[in-house]
C-alpha cells in the first residue's frame, strides 16, 4: 500500500521492534557475561579447569574447601582461610545496620510525611539524591578525617569506658583504624540509598489509607505506625538489605579507614559464636578492634601475594562472597513477594 499513514506505521513498528531487540540483547549480554565470569570463578576454585593458565588447561587442587571458611589468614596458600575477614565483615554489617537502619528510616518518614514542602526540604532532597551517586571512596576520606583522625581535636589518643552490664565498653577517641570507624563510614555510605528507598516505599501507599486513619480519629503517628510503615514494609525491608549487600562488597572505603590487611585474629579476639554465651564481655571490646573484610582479604590475596597459588584461593573467596550477595538479595526479593501478598488496596 502507498498509504503515507500506512507507511508511517509500518516505520514505528521496525523502529518498536529494534529497540526491543537492543533491550533484550543488553540484557542477555549481562546475564550471559555474569554467567561465563561465574562459571570460569567456580571451575578455577574447585581446580577443573584454569581459565587463565597459558598454554594446555591445567587442573590444579580444589580450593573450595571448609579449611577456608574456618582457617585464619597464613602465608601458605594450603593454609590461608578467610575466618577473620568472615567476622570482620559480619560485624561490619551488624554495626552499620544498627547505626543505618533507625536513621534512614526516620529521615524518610520526617521528610514524607511531617515536613512541609518548601525550598529547605527540596534542597535537602535533592542533597540526598546527589550523595547517593558519590563515589564511595569519597566516603571514605571523609570517614578517614571525621572518625578516624576526628580533625585533629585529640593531641593524644584517648579511651573513655562506658558500663554496659557485661563489662566496661572502652571506645578509643579518635576512633583510628577499628570496626567503629569503619561501620560509620560505610553508614555514611549506604544512608542516603535507604532514605531514597525508604521515601518511595511511604509515597507508595495510598493517601486514601492515611485519610481514612485520620477520619476514623487516629493521630498522626497513629497512622503512620498502624497503617502506613506496615504497608511500606516491603520496600523499606528491600531497600535496606540491597543496601546492606552493597556495603558487603565496598573495598575502597574500607582500606581508607584503616581496615588491616592481614590479621589472624577475629573482632575482640572472639574464638567461636559461643564466646556470646560464655563470656559476653568480649561483645565490649568488639567495637574497638582492629579488623579486615572480605573484599580486602580477596585484593591482597590477589594482589599482593608473592605465591601465583593464592590467586586460586582468592577466586575461592570471590565465590563465597558472591554467594553471600545472591542470598541476600534472593532474600530481598523474597521478603518483597511475601509481604506484597498481604496487601489488598
Amino acid at each position: 500500500m502507498s498509504d503515507p499513514y500506512y507507511q508511517r506505521l509500518q516505520r514505528r513498528h521496525l523502529v518498536s521492534k529494534i529497540f526491543t531487540g537492543i533491550c533484550l540483547i543488553a540484557t542477555w549480554f549481562g546475564l550471559v557475561t555474569l554467567a561465563v565470569l561465574m562459571t570460569a570463578l567456580v571451575l578455577k576454585a574447585t581446580g577443573t579447569w584454569d581459565p587463565t593458565s597459558t598454554g594446555e588447561a591445567k587442573a590444579t587442587q580444589n580450593w573450595l574447601t571448609p579449611t577456608l571458611l574456618t582457617n585464619q589468614a597464613s602465608s601458605q596458600p594450603e593454609k590461608a582461610g578467610m575466618l577473620a575477614s568472615i567476622w570482620g565483615t559480619v560485624w561490619l554489617i551488624v554495626m552499620t545496620a544498627i547505626l543505618s537502619i533507625p536513621v534512614g528510616i526516620g529521615a524518610a518518614i520526617y521528610l514524607e510525611e511531617y515536613a512541609r514542602e518548601n525550598r529547605l526540604t527540596r534542597f535537602i532532597r535533592l542533597n540526598i539524591s546527589n550523595l547517593a551517586g558519590i563515589p564511595s571512596i569519597v566516603f571514605g576520606i571523609l570517614g578517614l578525617t571525621a572518625f578516624s583522625r576526628m580533625f585533629g581535636l585529640f593531641s593524644e589518643p584517648t579511651v573513655i569506658g562506658i558500663p554496659m552490664g557485661i563489662g566496661m565498653l572502652k571506645i578509643p577517641l579518635p576512633f583510628g583504624k577499628s570496626l567503629i570507624s569503619g561501620s560509620l563510614t560505610i553508614t555514611l555510605l549506604i544512608l542516603p540509598i535507604i532514605i531514597i528507598a525508604a521515601q518511595e516505599a511511604l509515597r507508595s501507599v495510598p493517601q486514601s489509607i492515611r485519610h481514612a486513619a485520620l477520619a476514623l480519629g487516629a493521630t498522626k503517628w497513629q497512622t503512620i505506625w498502624s497503617q502506613v510503615l506496615p504497608a511500606s514494609l516491603p520496600g523499606i525491608m528491600t531497600g535496606v538489605i540491597l543496601s546492606l549487600s552493597r556495603a558487603i562488597g565496598e573495598t575502597a572505603p574500607i582500606i581508607v579507614v584503616g581496615a588491616v590487611s592481614f590479621i589472624t585474629f577475629n573482632p575482640g579476639y572472639m574464638e567461636s559464636v559461643s564466646d556470646l554465651v560464655t563470656d559476653p564481655e568480649v561483645l565490649m571490646q568488639v567495637p574497638a578492634s582492629p579488623y579486615t573484610v572480605m573484599p580486602l582479604q580477596i585484593y591482597i590475596w590477589v594482589l599482593n601475594s608473592p605465591d601465583p597459588e593464592f590467586k586460586n584461593v582468592a577466586s575461592a573467596a570471590i565465590v563465597v562472597l558472591l554467594t553471600v550477595l545472591l542470598l541476600m538479595n534472593a532474600l530481598a526479593v523474597y521478603i518483597r513477594n511475601h509481604f506484597s501478598k498481604r496487601l489488598d488496596w
